[in-house]
């Protein structure tokens, strides 16, 4: 049976996310463990993981506004990829300050051109009323490349210690670029992957300042910084925690969390982005919130490890929640403006905020107050996040917002 160019273009876009999955799992939340058992104190991996979060920070922004320009977008996605596998040879070597922090400033500075990257191309090839359905497939293949990933990495840790898990890592950038390569680029729409209405005949990307004025925007990327605060540093932390007792046991614990969160965001990706289509943002973005305090209460009061695998399904429904919808209010806020690519590069710039905050106060309270103390303070800070999503910001979706939300600005 013969497929259109659409298809399989759309089919290579699917498979570059479990592939790019499989790159960023190896270079992420295993980091942590790794340093602290070749002898780093919690508080320097605190550092060095805020390093690699404030060089993503000042890169995400300007990402965005790259992606919105160029029409060379699977070039920029190679580039990326290469970048990266220089960041993993960097690891893989003696982890000393220079190799540690060069290879932080590598993966800091090539992760803000991926992911907004294939969303662009998402918009470009599906259009508009597709993408909803379409992001949430592309985030179920994501997470299913965690899945498969977590499992490998377990294995080749435990088998030939943790510097395997960059080698993982790089050469699952060889299909990663095969991928990008077997997308038709004459299927991507350029204007169209920015935003630009161009059924409307719309051809002109609105003024960034008219970004500043959407006051529904800016009070959810406040919520959004929020989150991230309490969320980013708590799977780390708990590595960093089993570490100091049983570093062998260390990364098949953090492979079992991302198992259970990554299963969880594959089952429901697909579902979620159907249902944010039809039944709103708000209500999910409610439930992803609101189980985050729960989840950082929870570390303090469990000990077991199998208990606190178990913990981590509140993890897979918060970011099953966000990483689906809150892209889909970006594309809310930003349709017809040509502005979606930097809109989304200012939301990565704020989720990177926020997770540089969370790994610096998180490593901070440890080294004060313990473990216990920095679970809850972070927990507080999630409250807070999900008191303001409930209280201060409307539904997005254009069909179920009320018409002031709809065109609130300042």
């Amino acid at each position: 049976m013969k497929h259109s160019p659409q298809t399989r273009s759309v089919r290579f876009l699917q498979w570059l996310n479990f592939f790019l999955a499989d790159v960023q799992t190896g270079l992420g939340p295993f980091v942590a463990a790794y340093l602290v058992s070749s002898g780093w104190n919690p508080g320097s991996v605190g550092f060095a993981l805020t390093f690699g979060g404030l060089v993503t920070v000042a890169m995400q922004t300007p990402a965005g506004a790259a992606i919105d320009a160029t029409r060379r977008k699977r070039f920029l996605l190679i580039t990326s990829l290469g970048v990266l596998v220089c960041g993993a040879i960097l690891l893989i070597q003696r982890p000393s300050v220079a190799s540690v922090y060069g290879a932080q400033l590598l993966i800091g500075g090539a992760a803000p051109f991926l992911a907004p990257t294939v969303a662009a191309i998402t918009l470009g090839i599906i259009g508009n009323a597709g993408f909803d359905r379409q992001f949430g497939e592309n985030q179920a293949f994501n997470s299913a490349g965690n899945v498969f990933t977590a499992i490998l990495v377990a294995w080749a840790s435990y088998k030939f210690g943790y510097r395997a898990i960059f080698v993982v890592a790089a050469l699952f950038a060889i299909p990663a670029a095969a991928c990008v390569l077997g997308i038709d680029d004459r299927q991507i729409n350029y204007a169209r992957a920015r935003g630009i209405s161009v059924e409307k005949g719309s051809g002109k990307a609105e003024r960034i300042s008219d970004l500043l004025r959407d006051r529904v925007l800016l009070k959810f990327l406040v919520a959004v910084l929020l989150f991230h605060s309490a969320n980013a540093a708590m799977l780390p932390q708990l590595g960093e925690m089993l570490s100091r007792d049983n570093p062998r046991a260390a990364a098949p614990f953090m492979s079992a969390c991302i198992i259970v969160t990554q299963v969880i965001i594959a089952i429901s990706a697909a579902w979620l982005g159907k249902l944010a289509s039809t039944k709103g943002r708000k209500l999910l973005l409610l439930l992803g919130f609101g189980v985050l305090p729960v989840r950082g209460v929870l570390y303090t009061l469990v000990h077991r490890p199998a208990l606190l695998i178990a913990i981590q399904t509140l993890d897979g429904i918060a970011n099953a929640v966000f990483v689906v919808v809150a892209i889909l209010v970006i594309k809310d806020r930003t349709q017809g403006t040509g502005r979606f690519n930097l809109a989304a590069g200012v939301l990565a710039t704020t989720v990177g905020v926020g997770a540089a905050l969370s790994n610096a106060i998180g490593g901070l309270l440890i080294q004060k107050l313990g473990y216990r103390a920095s679970f809850l303070g972070l927990a507080g800070v999630a409250l807070v996040a999900f008191c303001l999503m409930g209280v201060a910001i409307p539904e997005t979706l254009p069909k179920l917002a009320a018409p002031e939300d709809a065109i609130e600005e300042a």
